[in-house]
């Protein structure tokens, strides 16, 4: 059974997004956002963070437009609600540590479940986040899973388009 899924990050990156962990498909493949139905790459292009759609297997391609990718816990899952408050609390100094090393200007958490657990807020609102976390401006944008149907292509196109707008003034 597959464990964890390897980040895809460098020092001083405009953005880190940051998933809940990672999908055992993604870990048994090896690459992010593996799944047809999750939205991941085509939110980031259609939002202007890339010039065409990454395909999974390329990944790492992500780098070049000075974006990485991790995730809060590194144990795969079938699914995120098989974490506990557990997990988040053993990896949340790690995870913290990791941001601080690479230091990009923005981390943008993929959902509000992950930034709930290492912030300890409970009422959390979309988009920029008044408090740093490691060092980065924090955004909580809407997970891109196929499984999240609450929000539409269109909609978490705009949400991470904002974010998008203010790497770009930065």
């Amino acid at each position: 059974m597959a464990g964890s899924l390897e980040d895809i990050l460098a020092k001083d990156l405009a953005v880190i997004f940051c998933g809940i962990n990672p999908a055992l498909s993604a870990a048994v493949a090896g690459h992010h956002f593996v799944r047809r139905s999750n939205r991941f790459w085509r939110v980031i292009h259609l939002a202007g963070f890339t010039p065409q759609e990454i395909s999974p297997e390329n990944d790492r391609t992500i780098l070049t437009y000075r974006c990485g990718l991790t995730a809060v816990v590194a144990r795969a899952t079938a699914r995120a609600d098989e974490l506990s408050t557990r997990d988040f609390a053993a990896a949340a100094a790690q995870f913290e540590r990791k941001i601080r090393r690479y230091a990009p200007r923005f981390v943008a958490f993929l959902g509000k479940a992950a930034y709930s657990a290492l912030s300890g807020q409970r009422q959390i609102d979309w988009g920029s986040q008044a408090a740093a976390f490691g060092g980065a401006a924090t955004w909580v944008l809407p997970n891109p899973s196929g499984r999240n149907r609450a929000f539409s292509l269109d909609q978490l196109v705009r949400a991470y388009r904002e974010l998008h707008q203010a790497v770009d003034r930065g």
